[in-house]
Formats: C-alpha cells, sequence, structure tokens
C-alpha cells in the first residue's frame, strides 16, 4: 500500500471515485448528469493539486486509487504574542467498499495526522457521519457539539 499526496494522474479516478461515494449514499443522484459533474469535478481536481491550499491524500493499491482524504488548509487571522497556523478542513473521506474495515483507512489518516503534527496545523475539523464517528474515535478525533449554521435564503 503506497500512501501519498494524488497527481494529476490520479483525477479521472478520484471523479470516479466521488461519483462512486455520493451514488453509495444517495441514489438519487444517479439521475444527475456524470459529464457535467465530470467537468465541474475536473476543474476544482486540477486547481486544488496545483494548489497549497488543497492536499489530497490516496492510498494506492497496484496503481489503483483505492482511499482518499481531501484537506483544505483555513489561514487564521493572527493574534498577538502567540504565532499563527492554519487549521485543516477534512472532507471526502472515503475508501473503496471492498477493501473497508481491512485498516487502509486507518492507515492513511495516520499519515494524514503525522503531517498535521508535522507542519503545526492547529486542529482538524470533520463533520462525520453517524457511521464514521467510531472511525474518527479510533484514531484519536473527539466528538464535539455542533457547529453553528447560517444559510441565506
Amino acid at each position: 500500500m503506497n500512501i501519498r499526496l494524488a497527481e494529476i494522474k490520479d483525477i479521472k479516478q478520484l471523479i470516479e471515485m466521488r461519483w462512486e461515494f455520493t451514488i453509495e449514499y444517495d441514489e438519487s443522484k444517479r439521475k444527475s448528469s456524470f459529464d457535467d459533474f465530470e467537468k465541474e469535478c475536473q476543474s476544482f481536481l486540477e486547481n486544488a493539486i496545483e494548489s497549497d491550499q488543497w492536499f489530497i491524500w490516496v492510498a494506492e493499491e497496484n496503481g489503483k486509487v483505492v482511499s482518499h482524504i481531501y484537506i483544505e488548509l483555513i489561514q487564521k487571522v493572527p493574534r498577538p504574542g502567540k504565532v499563527t497556523y492554519p487549521f485543516a478542513y477534512m472532507t471526502n473521506v472515503y475508501t473503496v467498499p471492498k477493501i473497508r474495515n481491512m485498516g487502509v483507512g486507518s492507515n492513511i489518516l495516520k499519515t494524514v495526522n503525522k503531517w498535521i503534527e508535522q507542519n503545526n496545523y492547529e486542529f482538524v475539523i470533520v463533520w462525520p457521519s453517524d457511521d464514521s464517528i467510531n472511525y474518527y474515535k479510533k484514531n484519536g478525533y473527539v466528538h464535539c457539539t455542533e457547529p453553528m449554521e447560517y444559510f441565506p435564503s
């Protein structure tokens, strides 16, 4: 198992995985246009991979991406008397169904956690699904109260 940052060559696989991830949890999305989604996702991923804001970690087995974690760095406003480091927003955490519960997801998450520590990022925030809460807990994450949200009308 090779755990590394995503490269441009991974985009096609990442697009397909995002589609499958979405369909797995909401079958009604299958009616959406894959072509439209593919164009939007392709553009996003090209920009993300080339940026210093997004870091897409992948677990690869025999040349195939089997798991991924997306991290977006969020810059903080500096505060007097303290060096300011960004925090990490974790999203789109996914492992293909056939290899779930075999340690792949935990291995990629451990790699990301080590990277977070090495780069002095202040903390990581993730909104887990009900099914994934135990996955995060067993990997050192603490369940906290929900943030407040505003949805413009």
